[in-house]
């Protein structure tokens, strides 16, 4: 993976990207389909795909994810997932994405260890945290890792309140133009050759000795347990949750 940035641009922060994760610094524009780009918009990437480029760049102040976190005590069904509590909750996200969902549990007071194991999601959300924090104060209460969920899990010295799990299913072909981000998602991990078993996935987290386990899934999915404890339905989505 290579890194365009202009030479103005260039600083401590992006050449410890390309230490950190052995990416290549470039002064001009890459020939290849996807590469990132640093300038005053932080870290992007551009993925190319059919004759279409497409920049993405994660920004927690606007666009989708600003709007839920200006409307964070909207987030019912979140919420009742969660249970009542006055308590600061300790969660662990083991499939973190664009922390879509954990910035608004952070926003509600808890505490998030989230886990990405692509290290371009990675970056990109890392950069979006790093140019945010001074806005947004309860980014303290995020440690975002790098790696393989499960491992980090189980060698966890921690205790966490809460495990979450929103694994990414097939698209309905109803909703694939309405998908975007799910679809730069699954071509980034593509593109790392990642291949991702949801079940296995969700498999291996229910052996694991859970306090509470939230599994967020397509409202007309099949259940894939029947040790469910509750539910909580919105209108595309469901949460099942297992104690």
């Amino acid at each position: 993976m290579q890194i365009y940035v202009d030479k103005i641009f260039l600083d401590n922060y992006v050449e410890e990207i390309s230490t950190r994760f052995n990416y290549e610094i470039v002064f001009e524009k890459p020939h290849t389909n996807n590469y990132f780009i640093y300038d005053t918009n932080g870290l992007s990437l551009t993925l190319r795909s059919n004759n279409t480029i497409k920049l993405m760049n994660i920004n927690f102040m606007s666009g989708k994810l600003g709007w839920r976190l200006k409307r964070a005590d909207h987030e019912s069904n979140l919420k009742k997932a969660l249970g009542k509590t006055k308590n600061s909750l300790k969660i662990f996200d083991a499939t973190a994405g664009l922390l879509s969902d954990s910035m608004i549990f952070l926003s509600l007071g808890h505490k998030v260890v989230a886990v990405e194991q692509s290290k371009i999601i990675y970056l990109l959300v890392e950069d979006a945290v790093k140019r945010s924090k001074n806005e947004i104060p309860f980014l303290k209460n995020l440690n975002l890792i790098n790696a393989n969920s499960l491992d980090i899990y189980k060698s966890s010295l921690e205790s966490f309140d809460v495990v979450y799990l929103d694994p990414m299913y097939p698209i309905p072909k109803k909703n694939i133009k309405k998908s975007g981000d799910l679809n730069s998602l699954r071509s980034i991990l593509e593109s790392e050759n990642i291949l991702i078993e949801e079940d296995a996935l969700i498999d291996s987290f229910m052996q694991t000795d859970y306090k509470k386990l939230i599994l967020k899934r397509p409202l007309k999915a099949k259940k894939l347990y029947s040790n469910i404890n509750y539910q909580v339905k919105g209108k595309s989505t469901r949460f099942d949750i297992y104690l």
